[in-house]
């Protein structure tokens, strides 16, 4: 079994990994942190949400950082709000021993452009951003990226379902030629794929964990027959049987996810929505409340749950399959993190079965029915 100190980490960040309780290198980090903190390499690395990936890449970034230097010198794009100031928390949480502080800032849309600005003025080594609100920093002239050493894509495939691959193309030529590139994805589809080719360099480093899995393996895929007039019943019966296990209900529409927030708040569960049409104070105060455990379940769509990263959620269920089988592994992977286990629950309807079947041969995983 491999240790941090062993895959070459400094002294002060396995002081601060120990105190967090990270111990074990989870199997990416075993894989990229030997490779990407003794060579200059652009790197693809496929690996799951939840397999430890910020400290993959954070902790490379940071052993390269100049702290004496008083510039950008790593960026990392995320594609929501939720995921940038994770990851932000997390350097600095690395950093607590460093002897030269390393400072990291935070930029994302739903906050005033101006109070960015201001702390942009202020010493920054590392940016973690969503493209979105870089490059409107990026056409306002009001950042500077020339001494830039690393960029970083987390979840790269979301980036791009998003919308945002012509950000992504922007970035990519306004940072210098000179970079590395590290990209780390879920899935690689064909658009992301593109991407590679295009911007990374053909003899880059490429890792996959669990190559013949793509979904978490410490998730366990059950289906629950039902039909239209029944279907919120049975949801309800489920959520029963969970007791007090927290988790995520995703629907495909914000209407949807209006309407199921309304009938199981009626029927007196603790449930919080999480769509679209909601201003960034409201859904900064429905994710306080699901972090802090004082709400117990999440309804939410799937590009509003991108990026949510929540300690301990027993299950996800699909209230309705997703629209894309590539969703199926993201809203999964919001449980089983960090080696935990965890329960993926589909309610199917009599004329979804072949896309059921669908889904388990182009994912390799195998549900299990449960009678209710």
């Amino acid at each position: 079994m491999s240790t941090f100190k062993a895959l070459g980490v400094h002294k002060n960040y396995l002081k601060s990994l120990k105190e967090l309780g990270i111990v074990t290198p989870t199997e990416i980090q075993q894989q990229a942190i030997p490779i990407l903190l003794t060579s200059k390499t652009d790197l693809v690395g496929l690996a799951q949400t939840g397999t430890g990936k910020t400290a993959a890449f954070g902790l490379p970034i940071l052993h390269h950082i100049e702290p004496q230097k008083k510039q950008v010198q790593a960026l990392i794009l995320a594609p929501t709000r939720e995921l940038v100031q994770q990851i932000k928390k997390q350097l600095f949480k690395f950093t607590k021993y460093n002897e030269h502080p390393i400072f990291a800032e935070g930029v994302y849309g739903g906050e005033k452009i101006d109070i960015q600005l201001k702390n942009l003025q202020r010493p920054t080594h590392i940016i973690v951003a969503t493209p979105g609100r870089l490059v409107d920093l990026i056409n306002r002239n009001a950042i500077d990226l020339e001494n830039i050493k690393t960029v970083v894509f987390d979840e790269a495939d979301e980036m791009l379902s998003m919308g945002f691959k012509n950000d992504l193309t922007t970035i990519l030529n306004t940072t210098p030629k000179t970079k590395q590139t590290w990209l780390f994805s879920a899935t690689m589809p064909k658009d992301l794929k593109v991407i590679v080719d295009r911007y990374i360099k053909p003899n880059a480093v490429r890792l996959e964990v669990d190559r013949n899995l793509k979904t978490n393996a410490n998730i366990s895929h059950f289906y629950v027959e039902t039909n239209l007039p029944v279907k919120v019943d049975t949801l309800a019966a489920i959520l029963d049987l969970r007791g007090e296990e927290r988790g995520i209900i995703f629907c495909r529409t914000k209407a949807g996810t209006q309407a199921l927030t309304q009938q199981l708040t009626d029927l007196g569960f603790n449930v919080g929505a999480l769509e679209g049409d909601m201003t960034q104070k409201d859904r900064d105060k429905v994710m306080r409340a699901f972090k802090n455990t004082s709400l117990q379940i999440l309804i939410s769509t799937d590009v509003s749950a991108r990026g949510i990263d929540v300690d301990n959620l027993g299950f996800v269920i699909h209230y309705q399959l997703p629209e894309h089988i590539e969703y199926y592994t993201h809203r999964s992977g919001r449980t089983a993190r960090a080696g935990k286990k965890g329960e993926s629950i589909a309610l199917i309807l009599d004329n979804e079965f072949l896309k059921l079947k669908d889904i388990e041969e182009k994912l390799n995983i195998k549900f299990k029915a449960i009678r209710l």
